[in-house]
C-alpha cells in the first residue's frame, strides 16, 4: 500500500512538473512575440483613420509589420494584450456586417478594450435621429475609438469633425472601405512576400464598390500596378483618373496578374438593371478554372466577402487552398484592425 501510494506520488509530482516545464515554455514562446509587438506599435500620423490616402509608403510598411507581430501573437495559446486597458470601443454600424464588425470587436477585447456594440438602425435613427444628433450623443459617453460603417459616402468624415475621439472609417457609401485594403495588402504581402512590382486585378463592380476604391489608392501607394476589369455598366465615372488600367473583357485584364481580386456584385445598390441576369454575369465576369488560366503561373484569388458563389466566382476556384486566399483574409482582419487600434491608442496617448 505504501509502495502503491509512493508511485502515484511520483506520477502526480511529475504531472505538475511536466505541466510547470509546458507552462514556462510557453510563456518563453510568447513572451518575445508580445515584446516584439510593443516594440512595432507606434503613434498614427493622424487621430482618424478615413481614407487610404491617410497613410504614406512608411507608414503602411510600419502598420503591416505590426499586423504581422499580431498574426503571429493571434495563433497563440494566449492572446490577451492591454495595450488598450482602460480604453473604450464603440461600433457603430449603420449597415449589416459580419466580418467587419466581429473583427474589430474579436479586435478590441484581444487588446484589453471595452468594447461597445450599436445599431442605431435598430434605435435611435429608427426614430428620426439625425447623423450629427447621434455624434453629439455618442461624444458625451467619452469613447476613445469609433467604429463607424454607413450607407452615406462622408458619414465617417462628418462624424470625425463632431467627436472627440479617434473615428476609424469602417465602409462609408461607395466612398472608402481602408481596413479592407489594408489587409488585402497583407494577405498579399505575406503570400507572394512583397506587393511593390505586382500587377492585381481588381474585377467586378467597380462602380458600387468602396474596397475597389481603397484598394487603388492602397496597392498604388505601395508599388503595385493596379488593372480595373468589368462591364462598362459597373464602371464608374472618370474611372480613367483612377491610374488603373480598365478592361471589359476578364480573360484580357487578368492576363498575366499576380493577384486576381473578385468583387461582389452589390444587386442591393443597383437603381437599374445595370447586368442582364446573373447567369449571363457569371458568363462572362464569373471567375472559373479556365478563366484563371489567363493569369500568371502562381496566381492568387482573393475576395473581400460575402462571396455570391457561382455569380462572381466559382466555388472550385474559392474553396482552393493553393490558390484562394479568401481565408487568409479573414484572419488577417483581426491582425491588420489590432494594429489600426493599437496605433491609434498610442497616438491618444502622446496627444
Amino acid at each position: 500500500m505504501i509502495r502503491a501510494f509512493t508511485r502515484k506520488f511520483r506520477r502526480e509530482s511529475l504531472g505538475r512538473r511536466a505541466k510547470a516545464a509546458y507552462d514556462s515554455a510557453l510563456m518563453a514562446t510568447t513572451a518575445p512575440g508580445i515584446d516584439d509587438v510593443r516594440a512595432r506599435t507606434f503613434p498614427f500620423p493622424s487621430r482618424h483613420f478615413i481614407s487610404a490616402l491617410d497613410l504614406d509608403r512608411v507608414v503602411l510598411g510600419d502598420l503591416l509589420d505590426l499586423a504581422d507581430g499580431f498574426v503571429a501573437l493571434n495563433r497563440e495559446k494566449s492572446k490577451k494584450l492591454d495595450l488598450l486597458k482602460g480604453r473604450t470601443l464603440m461600433n457603430l454600424f449603420f449597415e449589416n456586417s459580419t466580418r467587419t464588425q466581429s473583427s474589430f470587436e474579436l479586435a478590441g477585447k484581444r487588446l484589453g478594450a471595452d468594447v461597445v456594440n450599436m445599431s442605431p438602425r435598430a434605435s435611435s435613427m429608427a426614430k428620426g435621429e439625425t447623423l450629427i444628433d447621434t455624434a453629439v450623443t455618442l461624444n458625451a459617453m467619452r469613447p476613445d475609438l469609433l467604429v463607424v460603417r454607413h450607407s452615406s459616402s462622408g458619414a465617417a468624415s462628418l462624424l470625425a469633425q463632431k467627436v472627440g475621439c479617434s473615428v476609424i472609417n469602417a465602409g462609408d457609401g461607395q466612398h472608402e472601405h481602408p481596413t479592407q485594403a489594408l489587409l488585402d495588402a497583407l494577405s498579399i504581402r505575406r503570400s507572394l512576400g512583397r506587393v511593390e512590382g505586382l500587377t492585381v486585378a481588381i474585377c467586378g463592380d467597380v462602380l458600387h464598390s468602396r474596397v475597389a476604391r481603397s484598394n487603388v489608392l492602397m496597392l498604388q501607394i505601395l508599388g503595385a500596378r493596379v488593372r480595373l476589369v468589368g462591364p462598362a455598366t459597373l464602371m464608374p465615372a472618370g474611372v480613367d483618373r483612377w491610374g488603373a488600367e480598365v478592361f471589359h473583357d476578364l480573360r484580357q485584364g487578368i492576363s498575366g496578374v499576380d493577384v486576381v481580386m473578385m468583387l461582389r456584385l452589390q444587386l442591393e445598390r443597383m437603381t437599374g438593371a445595370l447586368v442582364p441576369s446573373t447567369r449571363e454575369y457569371f458568363r462572362f465576369y464569373g471567375l472559373d478554372r479556365e478563366k484563371l488560366a489567363h493569369a500568371a503561373p502562381g496566381a492568387k484569388v482573393m475576395h473581400p466577402g460575402p462571396m455570391n458563389r457561382g455569380v462572381e466566382i466559382d466555388s472550385d476556384v474559392a474553396d482552393d487552398l493553393s490558390i484562394s486566399l479568401i481565408q487568409d483574409q479573414v484572419e488577417m482582419g483581426v491582425a491588420v484592425r489590432m494594429a489600426v487600434l493599437a496605433s491609434l491608442a498610442a497616438r491618444l496617448d502622446n496627444d
